[in-house]
């Protein structure tokens, strides 16, 4: 099939970054880099957290630290694991829409095809975060949904996508990231006031306590409500940015250098707002937007030099596996109980260790078995997408 006539007007050809044609390879390094994210979110982290106190290892205890939420304000690097995904949902949309479109394929073909993806995971969302659903108790269910912050999000990134240039979409995010924190701090909450960034008293709660049916994952908020849902879709559409650097026909000196420039400019940023409008996971703060958006630049920015431009190749076919079958491996571990097996599996073989220790070899059995579970998918080529 031939290639659609190029429009001038299209704000892909128009973009200010270059002129030069979109790349239609697949780079390894997105699929790498999507598994190890999904790695850590479906077992991983948990595993490097049971190795806490055991060790004797300082650098392993603080590494296992790591993988709390902070109570409110503050950071850690488990805060980063889904907006990196959010990120990545950004990069690979930039080829799937150039593919699409160099099919042939118009506007509204592709906006019909991502609304539809967004309805089926939210969808898949509810199902996840409330198995078994209670069908006949609707105030009971919970609507906020990783799934459905990734559907909601590409879908709106899309439409921006597909109507401006780069310039127009970083211009976008950042208009989004001072909107939303002008809302939080102007707009005054019944019995708190303006600007009340605390658990009980931000703009955040009252507005899903007073608008999102179901319950709420604290009762009176939800970090996947309704507000968030704003500020954190602009990740995805900083990651449509790093598609477009990515896709760009130019040497690999110069993808490295955007990549690395976005990067810290994020982070400088966010630290700099941090100031003011702390750097808070629950609230999905601009600041906290910037600093993981900017650790998403330099994550991707990592992956791409190591796999796609020195070849180093070999050792990411382990989290390849699990990149192209995420959404496989995000409701296996949901839905089938992998610790059990391997406890069936290989409780044998570790029972001569200290009790402490057997959580750790069960944790380590399972992850090996949702490994092998997603290779034999990937050998067979199954490859379960929405």
């Amino acid at each position: 099939m031939t290639n659609p006539p190029i429009n001038q007007n299209d704000p892909e050809i128009n973009s200010p970054v270059s002129t030069s044609p979109i790349a239609s390879k697949r780079l390894l390094s997105i699929d790498a880099l999507r598994g190890f994210d999904m790695l850590l979110i479906a077992g991983a982290g948990s595993f490097i957290v049971l190795l806490k106190g055991k060790t004797g290892i300082s650098a392993i205890d603080w590494l296992a630290g790591q993988f709390y939420h902070p109570a409110w304000n503050g950071f850690s690097f488990y805060d980063f694991i889904f907006p990196l995904f959010l990120f990545i949902a950004g990069v690979s949309l930039t080829f799937s829409l150039n593919k699409g479109r160099s099919m042939g394929m118009s506007k509204t073909t592709l906006y019909r095809k991502t609304f539809t993806r967004m309805l089926v995971l939210i969808l898949l969302g509810i199902l996840f975060k409330n198995s078994p659903v209670p069908f006949f108790e609707p105030s009971q269910i919970r609507l906020g949904s990783v799934l459905g912050r990734i559907g909601i999000a590409t879908f709106v990134s899309t439409l921006i996508y597909l109507n401006f240039d780069f310039y127009k979409r970083l211009g976008a995010a950042i208009l989004i990231l001072l909107l939303y924190y002008a809302a939080l701090f102007l707009i005054p909450v019944p019995g708190y006031g303006a600007g009340d960034l605390s658990f009980e008293g931000n703009l955040v709660g009252w507005f899903d306590r007073t608008f999102l049916p179901g319950i709420l994952k604290q009762e009176i908020f939800d970090e996947l409500g309704l507000l968030t849902q704003i500020s954190a879709l602009c990740l995805t559409i900083f990651g449509t940015l790093a598609g477009e650097i990515l896709g760009k026909a130019w040497l690999d000196t110069k993808k490295i250098k955007y990549l690395a420039f976005a990067g810290v400019i994020g982070i400088l940023l966010a630290l700099v707002w941090d100031l003011h409008f702390p750097i808070n996971k629950h609230l999905w703060s601009s600041s906290f937007i910037l600093l993981t958006s900017g650790m998403s630049f330099l994550t991707l920015l990592l992956f791409y030099v190591v796999i796609d431009v020195w070849k180093i190749k070999k050792w990411a076919f382990f989290f390849q596996v699990i990149g192209l079958n995420s959404l496989t491996i995000y409701f296996a571990y949901s839905f089938i109980d992998f610790r059990f097996t391997s406890q069936k599996l290989f409780a044998g073989l570790y029972a001569p260790l200290a009790e402490e220790w057997h959580p750790v070899f069960q944790a380590f059995g399972a992850l090996l078995l949702v490994w092998l579970f997603l290779y034999i998918l990937y050998r067979l080529k199954i490859f379960v997408k929405v």
